[in-house]
C-alpha cells in the first residue's frame, strides 16, 4: 500500500476482526489474533526476556508535600469545644471512680483518723476529713473545674487558630508530607 507521494507508510493495516466482532463469512473461522506490537522474531532466534537489574520489588509509595494555609477559627472553636466537653466527662468520671477506689480501701478513714487526732482536742474531736472529702462535694468540684476548662481550652483553641492564620500570612504555614501506601 503506498501513500499519495509514493512511499510506503510505516505501519501495517489490519483487516481482520475488530476485538469483539465475530469473523465474517468469507473470513477464517480460527481464533483471534491480536496485532502485535513488534514483529514476530525471526525464526530459529528465541526471544528471551532479560531481568533488569536493579529492579524495585517493593511497591512505589506516591508523597504530596502539602501546605496548611489556614485554619478555619470557627470549625477549630467548635471541634475544640466537643473535645475539651469529652475530656472534662472523662475528668469527672475518673475522679469519682479514684474516689470510689480510695474510699473502698479505706484511705479516708485511716487519713482522715490520723488528722482529727492530731488536730484535735479534749472538748473537739478535730478536722473531720471524711465529711469534707465526701462524694458529691468531690464531684461538684471537680464539676466545676471541668466547666471551667470548656471555656478555657475552647477560647484558648480559638486564639491559636487566629495567631496560627496571621504568623501562616507571614511564613507561609506548616508544610506536611502525606505518603499513600499501595
Amino acid at each position: 500500500m503506498t501513500d499519495t507521494r509514493g512511499q510506503q507508510p510505516p505501519y501495517e493495516t489490519y483487516s481482520g476482526p475488530l476485538p469483539g466482532e465475530r469473523p465474517q463469512s468469507g473470513q477464517s473461522g480460527g481464533p483471534y489474533h491480536p496485532p502485535q506490537a513488534y514483529g514476530a522474531p525471526a525464526s530459529g532466534t528465541a526471544a528471551v526476556r532479560v531481568p533488569r537489574t536493579g529492579a524495585r520489588t517493593t511497591p512505589r509509595t506516591r508523597k504530596a508535600r502539602l501546605r496548611v494555609a489556614k485554619a478555619d477559627p470557627w470549625s477549630v472553636m467548635k471541634v475544640s469545644f466537643l473535645l475539651s466537653i469529652a475530656l472534662g466527662i472523662c475528668t469527672v468520671v475518673a475522679a469519682a471512680v479514684l474516689w470510689m477506689v480510695m474510699d473502698a480501701m479505706g484511705v479516708f478513714s485511716t487519713v482522715g483518723g490520723t488528722i482529727s487526732e492530731a488536730t484535735g482536742s479534749n472538748e473537739s474531736n478535730g478536722f473531720d476529713l471524711q465529711s469534707f472529702l465526701s462524694l458529691p462535694r468531690v464531684l461538684m468540684f471537680t464539676s466545676v473545674i471541668a466547666v471551667i476548662d470548656v471555656v478555657l481550652m475552647t477560647a484558648l483553641a480559638t486564639l491559636g487558630a487566629f495567631i496560627y492564620n496571621l504568623s501562616a500570612g507571614f511564613v507561609g504555614g506548616v508544610e506536611l508530607t502525606l505518603a499513600e501506601d499501595e
